[in-house]
C-alpha cells in the first residue's frame, strides 16, 4: 500500500526522483497518466492493468462519456521505467496537464501515486480539510 506525502523537485530534464519508500514498489514498468483534480497518476504496470480492468474496460464504447474518459486516460498515458537513481521521466504534455513547476508533492494513494504541483497540493489539502467530515458523512450514508 502506498502511503504518505513527500516534497520533491523535478530536475532540468523533467525527471522526478520517487521517494525511497516507493521505489521498490515501482521496479519495472511504470505508467504515468493524466489524473483527476489537476494531478498525475503513477501506477505500477500491474496496478494500471487492474485499474483499467475495474474502471475502464467495462465502459460502453457507444457512450460519449465513456469514449471521452477512455481518450482522457489512455491518450495521455505514457510508459516509462525508473533509472538506477529511482528517477522517472515526466513527459512534457503531462507536465503541462498538471501545471507542474519544479516543486512538486508526491502522494501515495493506496494503489498509485499522485504527482501535484506543490501550490496546487496545498490548495487541495486546504479544501479537503475544510469539508472532510461532510464528505465522510455523505459517503457513509451511501453505504447504508
Amino acid at each position: 500500500m502506498l502511503l504518505g506525502e513527500y516534497e520533491h523537485t523535478l530536475d532540468d530534464k523533467n525527471r522526478l526522483t520517487l521517494p525511497a519508500k516507493f521505489r521498490q514498489a515501482f521496479e519495472g514498468e511504470v505508467v504515468v497518466s493524466r489524473g483527476l483534480d489537476g494531478c498525475l497518476f503513477v501506477f505500477t504496470r500491474d496496478n494500471w492493468d487492474s485499474f483499467v480492468a475495474a474502471q475502464l474496460e467495462g465502459l460502453n464504447p457507444f457512450s460519449k462519456e465513456a469514449r471521452q474518459m477512455s481518450r482522457y486516460m489512455f491518450a495521455g498515458a505514457a510508459e516509462t521505467e525508473l533509472d538506477k537513481q529511482g528517477r522517472m521521466m515526466v513527459p512534457p504534455a503531462l507536465l503541462e496537464h498538471a501545471g507542474l513547476g519544479r516543486e512538486v508533492v508526491v502522494a501515495g494513494v493506496r494503489d498509485h501515486v499522485e504527482i501535484w504541483d506543490r501550490a496546487s497540493w496545498k490548495t487541495q489539502i486546504e479544501e479537503v480539510e475544510g469539508s472532510v467530515e461532510l464528505v465522510a458523512e455523505r459517503l457513509a450514508a451511501k453505504q447504508d
